[in-house]
Order: C-alpha cells, then sequence, then structure tokens
C-alpha cells in the first residue's frame, strides 16, 4: 500500500509542482530557454495588466532598454488595461496567455484549447495584435490533460528557473531582498518571473516589482547579461 501511495504521489507531483519533475520532459513545456554567448535571461511577468503598477514597470523596462513577456489574466483586459497591453506590443515586449484560476487543470484538453484560442482572439480584437503562444498556468500548476490541450492549439506551457520568482519566504518583498538573490541565481536560458498584478486584486500594489526590476537589470547587465522574450 506504501508503495502505491507513493507512486500516486509522484504521478500528482509530476504535473503541479511549480519546478519542472519527470513528466515535464517533453516538448510541451518550458522551464529554461536556450543557454547561448553571451548570456541571456528572460524577465516575465505575472497576473496584469495592472493599470496601477503595469505602466510604470514598463517606464523601468524602456529606461533600461530591455525586453520582456508578459503574461496576462484575460479577465483583467478591459478598455482602461487594452491600451496598457496596446503599449507592451508596441514597445517590443511580447504578451502571453496568463490564467487566475487552477480550474484548467481540470479541463478536458479540447476546453482548454478553447479557452486558450478565445482569449488570444479577445487579446487581438481589443489590441490589434494576437499574443505568442505561451502559456503560464496558475501558480504553474498544470495536468495531464491541461499540457495536451495546450499542445494541441500550439501552445507551450512555460515554467520558471528554479529560485528564479519572487518569493521572498513570508516576508516582506523588497527589491533589497528580491534584486541581489534574483542577480545571484541568474544562469544563461533562466526564466524570472515577477508579478506585476495579482490574481485576485486587479488593482494590486506592486511597488516591490517595479523597485526590483529597476535594481536588478543594471545587476544582470553587470553579470553580462542580455534580455530576451520567451517568443517573438
Amino acid at each position: 500500500m506504501a508503495w502505491l501511495l507513493l507512486i500516486a504521489g509522484i504521478a500528482v507531483l509530476a504535473h503541479t509542482a511549480p519546478f519542472p519533475f519527470l513528466l515535464d520532459l517533453t516538448d510541451r513545456t518550458v522551464w529554461r530557454m536556450p543557454r547561448t554567448q553571451p548570456p541571456t535571461i528572460y524577465l516575465t511577468f505575472d497576473d496584469g495588466p495592472n493599470p496601477r503598477a503595469t505602466p510604470e514597470l514598463l517606464d523601468v523596462l524602456q529606461k533600461h532598454g530591455v525586453r520582456a513577456t508578459f503574461f496576462i489574466i484575460d479577465k483583467y483586459l478591459t478598455a482602461e488595461t487594452a491600451p496598457i497591453v496596446r503599449r507592451t506590443f508596441e514597445e517590443g515586449h511580447a504578451v502571453a496567455l496568463h490564467t487566475h484560476t487552477r480550474a484548467l487543470m481540470f479541463y478536458r484538453p479540447a476546453r482548454v484549447s478553447t479557452t486558450l484560442q478565445e482569449a488570444a482572439a479577445r487579446i487581438e480584437v481589443m489590441t490589434g495584435r494576437a499574443p505568442c503562444r505561451a502559456f503560464r498556468p496558475h501558480a504553474g500548476q498544470r495536468s495531464i490533460t491541461m499540457l495536451g490541450g495546450a499542445g494541441g492549439a500550439g501552445y507551450k506551457v512555460v515554467g520558471v528557473g528554479w529560485m528564479l520568482w519572487d518569493f521572498n519566504f513570508f516576508r516582506k518583498k523588497t527589491a533589497a531582498a528580491l534584486a541581489p538573490r534574483l542577480a545571484r541565481k541568474a544562469s544563461s536560458g533562466g526564466i524570472v518571473v515577477i508579478h506585476d498584478g495579482h490574481h485576485q486584486d486587479p488593482r494590486a500594489d506592486r511597488r516591490y516589482a517595479i523597485e526590483t526590476v529597476d535594481a536588478l537589470i543594471p545587476m544582470l547587465k553587470a553579470r553580462g547579461f542580455q534580455f530576451g522574450t520567451i517568443c517573438p
């Protein structure tokens, strides 16, 4: 019985852990981009567009001459935030799909495909530009059916590099705590995730994210990194 429980636990963890695990060794998931020389790092942002934070974040990226990838939540795309997403495209950033819920883990593959396609079509209608074919599930949690549905619609499921996300061990998130750690852990092909929004609050205060990016980019440049987007 213990062995059966262990096998079942591993099977569940393989697709719900917020890091690569066993069955992610397929061409449907991306946890690291190719290594390059000079080294390239990939800044990504989740849970926007946030009318309070995303414009300031775009200002910081523009100041430093850096492109990034924004994984946006469909329900946060409104008449108010569509111009922000339009600006994101215009300034050379990639826009991809995100979600505020784990529900997609339990959808059948066809429904996952339809959900992603409908979100992409809505972005194109409201901004005049289509998002790239990348999708990051909520909290990095995924399932076999989600991977099948995303892959069937032509989307890569994108994760994040180990220790390259904006957590601070239950303490307040600050640039002073986050930027040095992210810079230290960065390596060529690494995918960094910082949250410019919140999955439950469309106008969340994300001052820490703006300040972290402003501090992090010079640190990464000092280590010789260039910056890329997950998809063109």
